[in-house]
């Protein structure tokens, strides 16, 4: 990806392991506060012709978060880069990428699904606001029905992660994603306060037993086949 394009500041789903306030040195005590940059689409108009290469969308904050369902404003831009016939690479935890299949399809786009259990539970007290695992690895598969190029994305992996390493493993292969992505916990950014609280922490055995899970199941993991 050559450029970043978030459409919302802030975020919904209110994931304990968010690096993303301190990456932008912004307050985590109002990070779910979401702003609304309802002149995005216009910038975009009028910055799009001095950028050239792939547009990442969601590269902070996700773009289909739910106050994308009332201001569309990631819709809006799709569009326009559409109408230029721009290159995307798409980050979400949503299903409500679906959408806009209808502009996605004529597009030179890549989707990455964020899924980081395959337990409704544990995903609530992690990923409070996010749409539920359950939800992501069905758009993941509608995705890859409709012919798109979508892969899965397990970041992070947390200790929460142990013992289901297989379950996920095998949400995943159900989908028929070939492409799996697995990246540990970033605590140099994150505040760990409640992950402390909650006692999750970074798992390096969940995340080599998960490695190993999927390319048992003929999935290709960090570029690595099995």
């Amino acid at each position: 990806m050559d450029y970043a394009l978030n459409p919302y500041g802030g975020c919904e789903h209110g994931c304990i392991y968010c690096y993303a306030p301190g990456h932008t040195h912004s307050d985590l005590s109002t990070w779910r506060v979401v702003r609304v940059k309802r002149n995005v689409a216009d910038r975009l108009s009028k910055e799009l012709p001095f950028a050239e290469g792939t547009i990442g969308i969601g590269t902070v904050t996700d773009p289909y978060q739910a106050a994308e369902r009332r201001f569309r404003l990631t819709r809006s831009c799709l569009e326009i880069l559409r109408e230029n016939d721009r290159e995307v690479h798409i980050h979400t935890k949503s299903d409500l990428v679906l959408r806009d299949m209808d502009i996605l399809g004529g597009m030179r786009c890549v989707v990455g699904m964020t899924v980081t259990t395959a337990d409704d539970r544990s995903s609530k007290m992690t990923e409070p606001g996010a749409p539920l695992p359950s939800a992501r690895l069905e758009a993941l598969g509608a995705l890859l029905d409709a012919g798109m190029d979508a892969y899965a994305l397990v970041a992070p992996v947390m200790s929460s992660l142990e013992g289901r390493e297989a379950d996920l493993a095998d949400g995943l292969a159900a989908t028929g994603v070939r492409d799996v992505f697995i990246e540990g916990l970033n605590t140099r950014l994150v505040d760990m306060t409640r992950m402390d609280r909650m006692r999750i922490s970074h798992s390096a055995r969940a995340e080599a037993e998960l490695a190993r899970q999927c390319l048992r199941r003929g999935l290709t993991v960090n570029g690595r086949s099995g």
